[in-house]
């Protein structure tokens, strides 16, 4: 799908932890034959890789040194990409609760952003992408053709993210879920730089009674 002039668009997408963005934003771009940004992806390579090295997260400035050095990258299925880091896939290892909180904690550094959201800027530049995260719409590309803020109450969303886990085979209660998603929701949307909050123009989506499928409907409705 392309705009007046024949150019793919930016669908950006932004919304709290656990809105069901990740699965939207494939769904949407699977029906466009668009890329999908997973952006949170990026700032848990971030995470990942400063554990692994050891670095804290106080450690600012080392942070930003080491996210600026490292070369993360999307290969493979469009829709649903493999996460690079320096040659290594990490795709499996950056969606525990663990390493969401250390990323949702780095992400506020404004250094670290700076980072990314140059990565991010780059590789929406040719358009023909569905972008999902925190700042999207808000910062990244304010400017995208469909700006959709995606929500849900903490409680679904964590309902929603406990079954995940316990598929996976993950020892965890619901109540610990819960209590970590509240924590997270007011950490990212007080943070200094770029907090999570509802972009001008953007179209906001309660999917507490609505499907992953109704969900997509209504944002491909929007591309129209």
């Amino acid at each position: 799908m392309a705009n007046d002039n024949g150019k793919r668009f930016v669908v950006a997408i932004d919304g709290p932890s656990g809105a069901g963005k990740s699965t939207v934003a494939r769904g949407v771009a699977e029906a466009l034959g668009y890329m999908v940004l997973d952006t949170g992806a990026m700032y848990r390579a971030v995470a990942f890789s400063a554990k692994k090295r050891g670095i804290a997260t106080a450690s600012i400035n080392e942070l930003t040194e080491m996210a600026a050095s490292l070369d993360i990258r999307f290969v493979g299925d469009p829709q649903t990409p493999r996460l690079m880091v320096d040659g290594c896939d990490i795709t499996d290892f950056i969606r525990t609760p663990e390493i969401g909180n250390l990323a949702s904690a780095i992400s506020a550094f404004e250094g670290v952003r700076k980072v990314l959201v140059e990565q991010q800027r780059r590789i929406g530049a040719s358009g023909g992408i569905v972008t999902e995260g925190r700042d999207q719409t808000t910062v990244v590309f304010p400017d995208a053709k469909v700006k959709v803020f995606l929500d849900a109450s903490a409680e679904e969303r964590a309902r929603r993210r406990y079954e995940e886990l316990v598929e996976k085979g993950q020892d965890i209660t619901y109540e610990d879920i819960l209590a970590q998603q509240i924590e997270r929701d007011e950490r990212d949307s007080t943070r200094t730089h770029s907090p999570l909050r509802v972009a001008e123009g953007a179209v906001v989506i309660d999917s507490d009674k609505l499907s992953a499928e109704q969900v997509i409907e209504r944002i491909l409705e929007l591309c129209k």
